[in-house]
């Protein structure tokens, strides 16, 4: 059965989960012409796409039978499998043709298992995790890592337009939350190197923004340090990304590459050292209040330097 055309004005879109990536999302959708359902556990966080002219509904099960594509944005593995899987899940309320998109970052296996559970009932499913936090949500300009069939990935491309501007498809289902553990393992080490620099840079008695000029746009130059860098020097730690939920993502990375046999020492310290960040009441706030716990160690209070 060919995937019908995703058309801004014709085709129905859910959407489920509007945190902090979320909302952005499916509001570009809206601004570009698709009628929305949307769910939330709280419909107080609906309150801006309503505004935009979303309905909302109480449960995924009635976003799916309002809809034709669904999207999903949510918090863990258990959140994912319960909003589609579950009773009241898009997937049981679902009709032949619809596809259903899972953007949260997940388990690999568990993408695989949405596929082969919603082709049986002649549903598309497709993964697609997303990179760029807050901001590259907020200016559509997502990197969006996608697994599944790739007639149904083109079909869908009005979609990833209007949210990201690098758009790839990796490989059937489950490659892109696999592509996604790629994206969390370079970021985990990457923000020790950040945090590590500023607070030396501190203790040296450099100013950091002077410092930030040669750095930043050299060799060592990142996103994580043009991005988060300032965050961290102006002591705002407001989440683009929960802790909590990079400590899942890393999770999720270390059980794939014991499944795989690999050693991954880097992350694995990177992980310990985020469970710090959490331990000491931070696992709401973004991943540079890693800044918080590396500065302690060294008998730096950071936030009242």
């Amino acid at each position: 059965m060919a995937v019908s055309e995703i058309v801004p004005g014709k085709t129905k879109i859910g959407w489920i989960g509007t945190g902090v990536m979320g909302s952005s999302m499916c509001g570009h959708l809206i601004d570009k012409g698709f009628e929305a359902t949307i769910y939330t556990r709280s419909k107080d966080k609906a309150k801006a796409l309503i505004e935009k002219g979303a309905t909302w509904v109480d449960s995924p099960k009635a976003v799916a039978e309002a809809s034709d594509v669904i999207f999903g944005i949510v918090g863990f593995p258990q959140d994912v499998r319960e909003v589609f899987l579950g009773e009241n899940g898009a997937l049981a309320g679902s009709k032949k043709g619809n596809v259903l998109v899972d953007m949260t970052t997940s388990e690999p296996s568990l993408a695989v298992e949405i596929a082969e559970t919603a082709k049986a009932q002649g549903v598309y499913s497709i993964d697609a995790p997303v990179s760029g936090g807050d901001v590259g949500a907020k200016e559509a300009r997502l990197s969006i890592m996608i697994g599944g069939e790739k007639e149904v990935v083109d079909a869908l491309n009005p979609a990833w337009e209007a949210m990201g501007k690098t758009i790839v498809h990796q490989g059937p289902a489950g490659a892109g939350q696999h592509t996604k553990m790629v994206n969390q393992t370079l970021i985990s080490s990457m923000m020790i190197g950040v945090c590590e620099a500023l607070l030396y840079g501190y203790k040296a008695g450099l100013d950091l923004e002077t410092v930030m000029k040669s750095v930043s746009t050299g060799a060592a130059g990142s996103w994580s340090l043009s991005n988060l860098g300032p965050r961290i020097m102006a002591n705002n730690f407001d989440p683009g990304f929960f802790v909590e939920h990079f400590i899942k993502d890393m999770g999720i990375a270390l059980a794939e590459s014991r499944r795989m046999g690999l050693s991954m020492p880097g992350l694995a310290l990177a992980e310990q050292l985020y469970q710090s960040v959490k331990a000491k009441g931070w696992g709401r706030e973004g991943t540079h209040a890693l800044m918080l716990t590396l500065a302690e160690m060294s008998g730096v209070d950071w936030k009242n330097r």
